[in-house]
């Protein structure tokens, strides 16, 4: 332990030595006028503002259909005042949670705390800056298009920088035209940013869904990805990874004809398992099987839940955990889209945003990459258009492409969403505040029980946005902190 956090106290200390050095640079820069000559400038004091016209031309010609951007900025509100009360009860829950339960995990690395490409090991280099900097740019890109849309100016583009690592970017308004615009102008304009990352999000996943149709297992029969101590299966010597194509005399396909075999043995039984390794070596293991709902039940399930799965005594139990078919790799991230998946038009309607937030995961569980590398072995290009085209390496790369440009908008459109000041959920709560507490004074107008100015509203409105940004940043601190502090 103590060289662990030997290690961290290192890594800190060159962090800061950085940081340090790097505001210096700023100050200095400031000083002598080599801010003023790159049109940039300082922001919270240790920020980097660098400001270019470059893509204005470009968004003039997009946003001349006004109306239609307007439209847009009102579909845009609408979800995004709805994620935006998701994102702010998932940090209460979460951090509820962390209070009453305590963690017992090891506190993270330093790198792991930012959402640096390459220097967060769940963030690979090349892809995670390729879908930053694309995400960044779409992001600040609709909130240009729903500024020009309600005829505000925008003035630049720009990039925030930390040294030479980029934390975000920017649409620069007229700040006169945006605090006199109406609110409801403005509401859409900071929701058109993050509703943005999250509509390229989903068409993403669309066509990852697409894209699943084109691959193909390069053989038959279901892989695992664990054996259960104690079971039949580990007594057969089973692996991870090994894949079973036949149980006695029954062919294993996929993971169905694997389920409809298990249902026709009992518990007690003796079958023969064909087996094939990762060095495609093939061999005959007898095992036994035990009774699924004694196995279940010893694990802590409950009578209802056993029955609620269809659980019952006297079922098959092999002692293999994770099975699946080849394309299991393609199908986790297509989720609801996959063609493998049997459901209808409504069932993956409902499923997809779900398997979307579900895909934020994916990283963390398999360590910085979309498909597991055995996973993608199990792949071969099927006969379609896209795959004759790109064959099966081409197509790998289109998966990776589509897979981290999806994580990445979502993170920057969820994570934006946070009711706190600076991010576009903070500037959303508080017209959303101010907009809700002018109903409640016109209210009380009409009834004539009570009367608040217009200049009351606005200052409880920017008092209630203020008090709450500093809850949730208070929050967000202590969750990341407790780990350290246990």
């Amino acid at each position: 332990m103590a060289s662990t956090w030997g290690a961290v106290d290192f890594s800190w200390r060159w962090l800061l030595f950085a940081f340090l050095l790097w505001w210096a640079m700023l100050r200095r820069w400031e000083a002598n006028g080599t801010l003023d000559r790159w049109n940039a400038s300082r922001a919270l004091g240790f920020v980097l503002m660098v400001r270019t016209s470059r893509g204005l031309g470009l968004l003039e010609k997009v946003a001349k259909p006004r109306k239609f951007w307007r439209a847009y900025g009102e579909v845009a509100t609408w979800v995004c005042v709805s994620t935006m009360l998701l994102a702010g009860l998932l940090v209460v829950l979460s951090f509820v949670l962390t209070i009453t339960q305590g963690t017992t995990t090891e506190p993270p690395p330093p790198s792991e705390l930012v959402a640096i490409p390459g220097l967060n090991p769940v963030i690979p280099l090349g892809w995670g800056a390729l879908a930053f900097i694309v995400a960044l740019v779409i992001h600040e890109f609709g909130h240009g298009l729903l500024a020009r849309g309600h005829g505000m100016r925008v003035r630049a583009f720009g990039l925030l920088q930390l040294g030479p690592l980029p934390l975000g970017a920017f649409a620069e308004p007229q700040s006169e035209e945006l605090l006199q615009a109406p609110r409801r102008e403005r509401l859409r304009m900071f929701a058109a940013g993050p509703a943005t990352n999250i509509f390229a999000a989903m068409i993403l996943l669309l066509l990852l869904g697409g894209l699943a149709s084109q691959f193909a297992a390069a053989e038959e029969g279901v892989h695992i990805r664990g054996v259960v101590v104690g079971t039949g299966a580990e007594e057969a010597g089973l692996e991870p990874w090994d894949r079973i194509i036949a149980i006695d005399d029954m062919v294993i396909v996929d993971d169905t004809s694997f389920t409809e075999a298990l249902a026709t043995l009992e518990a007690g039984n003796t079958v023969s398992l064909t087996v094939v390794n990762l060095d495609g070596e093939t061999r005959t293991a007898e095992a036994w099987l035990s009774d699924k709902r004694e196995h279940f039940a010893d694990e802590g399930w409950s009578e209802a839940q056993l029955d609620a799965n269809g659980i019952e005594s006297g079922d098959a139990f092999l002692g293999v955990q994770q099975v699946a078919d080849g394309t299991v790799g393609i199908d986790r991230l297509a989720g609801p889209l996959s063609p493998n998946v049997e459901a209808g038009l409504a069932q993956r309607l409902v499923a997809t945003p779900i398997h979307a937030l579900r895909l934020i995961f994916v990283p963390f569980e398999l360590q910085g990459v979309a498909i597991h590398p055995i996973e993608e072995g199990f792949l071969v290009a099927d006969d379609g258009v896209v795959a004759n085209v790109l064959g099966i390496d081409g197509m790998l790369i289109l998966v990776n492409l589509f897979f981290w440009l999806i994580w990445v908008n979502l993170l920057l459109g969820f994570t934006n969403l946070i009711p706190m000041v600076p991010f576009d959920g903070g500037h959303m709560f508080r017209d959303v505040t101010h907009g809700l507490l002018e109903g409640i004074a016109r209210l009380g107008r009409r009834l004539n029980m009570w009367s608040i100015s217009g200049l009351r509203t606005a200052h409880m409105a920017s008092k209630a946005t203020g008090l709450t940004s500093l809850g949730f940043f208070g929050m967000l601190v202590l969750m990341i902190a407790l780990p350290y502090l246990l």
